[in-house]
């Protein structure tokens, strides 16, 4: 009789041992979200791979992913991983960014801080060979307050200029001691931020280029003054500045 309970009681723990290790199985993985999936020919092999953007939430705040990775199955079953940065929100987009015939992997990780800067990722795939490409650095812009309630900012690519009138934020910047009777109290950099957002554009002409924004603010993070755009293209194995534009925070964007 005892040797017929033991039985019994062995079996019940196993059976609570598997049903336990299965719960937690499944808890792992529902930890792990799809961000979104595509099909698409990454390698060159004129076979479509999947690719998958997925993220792993932090338990206590689910609008946070502690972990990003895009995940590459081909057709041989070969897998491979890209892990990138954490954040809040993340995107992929699969375009041939650096004109080889062949799509990459481009994607957008958003920091989540109250600048909203992005991190940038740009990958190839093809003959079945990962490799990280670069991806255009921000402006280099100078930047002062001037007298009169001014700033300027100037491009280094470019060597253009920008004079912007802040007349209509006298008070605030009086305020906070930043004017006095129209003169600077002292010199004050503005704060030259790095890209708000870079996408892939298509031109007229059909190419793909990256658009970046960058967002140009004074005294405090809400204190924008202007927005720099800039397009890069691709060629000779390195980011070449296409066009620039500066706009001022009160047009529509």
């Amino acid at each position: 009789m005892k040797r017929e309970l033991l039985l019994v009681a062995a079996a019940f723990f196993l059976m609570s041992v598997t049903a336990i290790t299965g719960v937690h199985a499944f808890d792992e993985k529902a930890k792990t979200v799809t961000i979104s999936t595509h099909e698409s020919d990454i390698t060159g092999d004129g076979i479509n791979e999947s690719i998958q953007l997925k993220g792993v939430p932090y338990e206590d705040e689910e609008g946070y992913l502690k972990e990003i990775y895009i995940d590459i199955s081909t057709t041989d079953e070969k897998q491979y991983k890209i892990p990138l940065d954490s954040g809040s929100k993340a995107s992929l987009k699969l375009v041939d960014l650096n004109q080889d015939g062949v799509k990459d992997i481009f994607s957008n990780v958003l920091t989540g801080g109250s600048g909203g800067i992005t991190l940038n990722y740009l990958y190839t795939l093809k003959d079945f060979i990962k490799k990280e490409l670069v991806v255009p650095e921000p402006l280099e812009i100078a930047s002062t307050f001037e007298n009169g309630y001014k700033a300027k900012i100037t491009i280094g690519q470019t060597g253009k200029t920008y004079m912007f009138d802040l007349k209509d934020r006298k008070k605030y910047y009086k305020k906070l001691g930043l004017y006095y009777k129209g003169r600077l109290n002292e010199p004050t950099e503005l704060t030259v931020n790095s890209f708000q957002s870079l996408k892939p554009v298509k031109l007229t002409t059909g190419e793909m280029v990256l658009k970046g924004v960058q967002r140009i603010t004074g005294i405090a993070n809400a204190d924008t003054i202007a927005f720099v755009e800039s397009t890069w293209k691709y060629g000779d194995r390195k980011w070449n500045l296409n066009n620039t534009s500066v706009h001022t925070s009160k047009k529509s964007r």
